[in-house]
């Protein structure tokens, strides 16, 4: 997983975007592209369209770098929102229905699609955006499958603050399946105007 990208880098990346530096495109490109691939992969559940997304969000990176305003969050965080809107849009694109019980029916599970794909999607954002501390031991514990001694063991805490640490990275990822409301949802994942 790429490391938080500083304020300042943020910056910098934008700048270099918007003078048109293509090498600014690659290292984006390097930082973030496995990031926006598995998003929409888990969100598209096809390979090709998750390939084809993933040119599409950096193409609009490119063209609009000025769309980014860190007062919104980090630009990897501005990244998973564009991936999440495209990515959506082309689930709604490609479900069209041609009779009526049939239309119906396709809307239903195109909209428990995209209620799942944002769940999964402000999962995502929440994992970014947590401590690195939490996600640290959410990673040992639910990916590299240790328990709470060996979670507390490789991140060199007591056990009790191991514990803590997994209970609090829960409960925040327990909040990407609640439906936001507006005010409370990050930014991007209202819906699109």
């Amino acid at each position: 997983m790429a490391k938080d990208a500083p304020p300042r880098w943020d910056r910098r990346m934008q700048q270099r975007l918007t003078r048109g530096e293509a090498a600014a495109l690659g290292e984006l490109y390097d930082r973030f592209a496995a990031l926006v691939h598995s998003q929409a992969h888990r969100m598209l559940d096809d390979e090709d369209a998750a390939d084809q997304v993933t040119r599409e969000v950096f193409g609009y990176v490119w063209e609009n770098p000025g769309a980014y305003d860190p007062k919104h969050g980090s630009m990897r965080s501005w990244v998973a929102r564009l991936t999440h809107r495209q990515s959506v849009q082309r689930l709604r694109g490609t479900h069209g229905g041609a009779g009526s019980a049939e239309a119906d029916e396709g809307a239903e599970e195109l909209e428990h699609r995209v209620l799942k794909a944002t769940a999964a999607a402000r999962a995502d954002y929440i994992v970014a955006s947590m401590p690195a501390s939490l996600r640290a031991a959410l990673e040992l514990a639910y990916v590299q499958r240790r328990d709470y001694r060996q979670t507390a063991a490789d991140l060199g805490v007591t056990g009790d603050e191991a514990r803590r640490r997994l209970r609090l990275g829960l409960q925040l990822l327990s909040t990407a399946n609640i439906r936001p409301s507006a005010d409370s949802a990050p930014p991007g994942y209202g819906p699109t105007p």
